[in-house]
């Protein structure tokens, strides 16, 4: 970077009106370069991600996106199928809450709720082995979101373990990432708070 394309304060509190302007425009083609940086962290799953399982999480991630999709189900849950893990590599203990709080600004407010509460709702499955209650899920059960949350789980996530599932590569959800991650965050048009969608029937 140029000495002209730096600001010129070593504290924020001297910084001036030309500065922030500069940072401003500088931040703006950061924030375009988004979608990339998702698709570049999904495919650093592929190399390292937890071990013991069958599959990788990017697969993992791959495989829940698929079923999303082939059950024809809107781009918000295809996108969030695919990142739902994305936090594993920096955040394992509160993945769940990282990647929801990655996908919240662009999508409705069920689909980052369902991505936040995952890992709790997951737990039906496994809690039984480890002592730990299976149905912590049910706190949430007056949230008019459960029931999405529920069928993710059962129908995308907790399936997608299967190295022999034929699934969609990254490059197929690409697109979408960058028709969802290039939205305007936040804007009321794709937050619609309240909003009920549920999943759609399955197709299997």
């Amino acid at each position: 970077m140029n000495r002209s394309d730096q600001v010129s304060f070593t504290r924020m509190d001297e910084g001036t009106y030309e500065d922030y302007q500069l940072l401003h425009e500088l931040e703006a083609d950061y924030l375009n370069g988004t979608p990339k940086r998702i698709l570049a962290q999904l495919a650093a799953q592929g190399e390292e991600s937890l071990s013991g399982y069958q599959i990788s999480r990017l697969e993992h991630g791959l495989q829940s996106a698929t079923r999303a999709e082939r059950d024809g189900a809107d781009i918000d849950w295809i996108v969030a199928a695919l990142i739902h893990d994305i936090g594993d590599g920096l955040s394992p203990q509160n993945h769940d809450r990282m990647a929801a709080e990655i996908i919240r600004p662009f999508v409705r407010e069920e689909v980052s709720w369902v991505v936040e509460k995952h890992g709790i709702f997951q737990m039906k499955y496994y809690g039984h082995h480890y002592d730990w209650n299976p149905d912590e899920r049910d706190q949430f059960k007056d949230n008019p979101y459960w029931q999405s949350c529920a069928d993710f789980c059962e129908r995308w996530d907790q399936m997608s373990f299967d190295p022999n599932y034929a699934m969609q590569d990254l490059d197929h959800f690409a697109p979408m990432v960058y028709d969802v991650f290039g939205r305007k965050a936040w804007h009321a048009d794709h937050l619609k708070p309240g909003v009920v969608v549920g999943l759609p029937p399955s197709q299997h």
